[in-house]
């Protein structure tokens, strides 16, 4: 164990957060995200018992996010006709807000099948067990000062 990391971190996912560089992204993936298939090229870290915010709420303590990007923080958009609330995103900038400075500014949305482009490209992928729909968020490291 150690000082000041919050217990939801497992050691496997600290070592991927540390091992990140800068502009490296991860993805916090919901429940029904084909997390597997779009991380076969990536690390894929199983937190199933965990909901989504309570993740990044940990990550964001330890984890800066880039400020050489106007989005570091992306959302999957809701499909055009899918009659659904995203209660969470109003979870999410708070969360964001709290940890950079920026605020909400820095969270931007990308089309489902774009973000899923996006999450083969990415670092490492995060499974949990978020029921949420369109939970899924993408986040981009930062430059540690």
């Amino acid at each position: 164990m150690l000082k000041g990391i919050p217990k939801i971190l497992s050691p496997e996912l600290l070592k991927v957060l540390c091992e990140m560089g800068h502009s490296d992204r991860i993805v916090l993936a919901d429940g029904n995200f084909p997390a597997e298939t779009m991380g076969k090229d990536a690390i894929v870290i199983r937190c199933d018992g965990h909901g989504v915010p309570e993740l990044l709420e940990a990550i964001l303590q330890v984890f800066p996010l880039d400020t050489y990007v106007e989005h570091p923080v992306e959302l999957m958009e809701v499909v055009p006709g899918d009659n659904v609330e995203t209660p969470i995103w109003d979870t999410y900038k708070k969360l964001i807000s709290d940890a950079d400075e920026r605020g909400e500014s820095v969270i931007g949305t990308i089309e489902r099948f774009a973000f899923y482009d996006k999450s083969k490209t990415c670092y490492a992928v995060v499974a949990t067990g978020e029921s949420a729909l369109y939970a899924n968020i993408i986040l981009q490291k930062g430059v540690v000062i």
